[in-house]
């Protein structure tokens, strides 16, 4: 893509969120798109998100589990930006309209001490940098329609990588602990929606392990010469298939001693 193609796609998704009406897909549009030209499109639009006054606070990492992957027939995660618009305090209200298509995922969240940054960065180095872990939800949104009217071809990776990863939403539980409290790939979640149970996960279904998940982020950007802040909000990816979270719903992760998180719309 050349660079006034990636400005107008960032534009495109810029307005489909804020008028709430979703763009078409860019794979369809840019048939010769990247995930270079993707994660342009992405730092394009959060740079015009900061430029309207959001703050970055955070990364999500997405697409880790073997059944998204499959979906999308790739074999990588991918990873977006989380902006300080996207924090909702735990057992929030989403009010009427803030969302076009939202969606739930269950995942543990990791806040850093301090700095992670460089392709040489290893798994003790994450652990060495993580200030605590918490329980998390995640709230996922399409501002690109999730299949083209016209042909029937859903979104593909590139579609959902510009799309800052899907990313719209964090809500963080109250409960801290160090990250050798637990085996992180043990801690799972019993998600309901409206008193039901809709999925249940362990960590593992993240990479493994919810701190490989990390480190690949660490590595990604190390590539763009990017690194993680001190203080920033990772989300490590989710270990659930996501929910759909239509208005009037109302969600809650259980994950046992680790502790629970709930959201209402």
């Amino acid at each position: 893509m050349t660079p006034d193609q990636i400005a107008a796609a960032a534009d495109a998704l810029f307005q489909a969120e804020v008028t709430r009406r979703q763009c078409g897909l860019l794979s369809l549009q840019y048939p010769g798109i990247t995930l270079d030209d993707a994660y342009a499109v992405q730092a394009a639009l959060v740079a015009r998100k900061q430029a309207a006054g959001a703050r970055v606070i955070g990364w999500k990492i997405g697409l880790t589990s073997r059944a998204m992957q499959q979906a999308l027939a790739i074999d990588t995660p991918d990873s977006g930006v989380i902006l300080d618009d996207m924090l909702f305090p735990d057992g929030a209200t989403i009010p009427p309209g803030r969302f076009i298509q939202p969606r739930i995922e269950a995942e543990i969240a990791f806040v850093l001490r301090a700095p992670l940054s460089g392709a040489q960065v290893t798994r003790d180095d994450v652990l060495a940098a993580t200030a605590h872990v918490a329980p998390a939800l995640e709230i996922l949104d399409t501002r690109i329609l999730r299949a083209d009217p016209a042909t029937g071809q859903p979104r593909r990776i590139f579609d959902t990588v510009a799309d800052n990863a899907a990313n719209a939403g964090i809500v963080l539980g109250a409960q801290r602990h160090t990250v050798d409290s637990f085996d992180l790939r043990w801690i799972g979640a019993i998600v309901t929606r409206d008193g039901v149970v809709e999925e249940t996960g362990l960590g593992a279904g993240v990479l493994n392990d919810p701190v490989t998940g990390i480190l690949w982020l660490v590595h990604r950007l190390a590539r763009y010469g990017q690194g993680i802040a001190a203080g920033e909000v990772l989300l490590s990816g989710s270990f659930i298939r996501p929910i759909e979270a239509p208005p009037g719903s109302r969600f809650s992760a259980d994950f046992g001693p680790f502790g629970q998180v709930s959201l209402n719309f």
